[in-house]
């Protein structure tokens, strides 16, 4: 999926430079992260009254107690799930404000994601339509079980932390696919990658991570 995003608007591109120079002497190398950080507009992703903070390297609330992940995490994640090459399909579990949706639609050519609260989703989807990402697949529905109508996907990236890694998910992972998530209680959490080799899950223990606990059904 090849985008072009705009509205960089409001904020100064030293700002955006500083954040992607703070991501790069925190350990981000993929260039090609960086540049999406870069050019994805975060401020639109936000309230109004935050929108100064929208460049600072933090999570931020954005109602119905989720947050906005910090860039770090954003570009971390990124850049785990695309090391091993461009994934063409990939789901993603937790849309909420539509941020990591739109960077990551900038690496992958089909995008699947799952939101469990409509009023979340419906915001997202009014900002991706905005910055021209119209063809990710939006859906409202408990991300526990992944959409398994449109499996396998050759990547599976969950913005929520699970005490264990999904069986439902693990199934929905295409052979020579990756997975990228969060695994943990509330008090820690560590990112964790999958790769799958046939039936065989090879799994990585990462980087310390905070995100907000995986909840089950959907809210309206």
């Amino acid at each position: 999926m090849d985008i072009q995003l705009s509205g960089i608007g409001m904020t100064s591109a030293r700002t955006r430079d500083r954040l992607v120079q703070r991501l790069r002497d925190a350990a981000i190398s993929d260039e090609r992260v960086l540049d999406a950080i870069r050019n994805t507009p975060r401020h639109l992703f936000i309230e109004e009254a935050l929108a100064h903070q929208a460049y600072d390297d933090t999570a931020l609330p954005i109602g119905h107690g989720q947050t906005i992940s910090q860039p770090w995490v954003v570009a971390r994640m990124t850049e785990l799930l695309i090391a091993n090459g461009r994934p063409t399909k990939v789901l993603e579990i937790g849309t909420g404000c539509g941020y990591q949706t739109a960077v990551l639609a900038q690496f992958c050519d089909a995008l699947y994601s799952v939101e469990r609260i409509r009023p979340l989703q419906d915001q997202a989807r009014k900002r991706l339509i905005k910055l021209g990402l119209a063809r990710v697949q939006l859906k409202h529905a408990d991300g526990g079980f992944g959409w398994k109508s449109e499996a396998p996907f050759d990547g599976i990236l969950a913005a929520c932390a699970r005490a264990e890694i999904p069986d439902d998910l693990l199934s929905q992972l295409a052979d020579g696919g990756r997975l990228v998530m969060p695994v943990g209680g509330d008090r820690q959490q560590i990112l964790t990658v999958v790769d799958r080799d046939g039936d065989k899950f090879h799994v990585q223990s990462l980087d310390a991570v905070r995100f907000v606990p995986f909840q089950r059904g959907v809210m309206r």
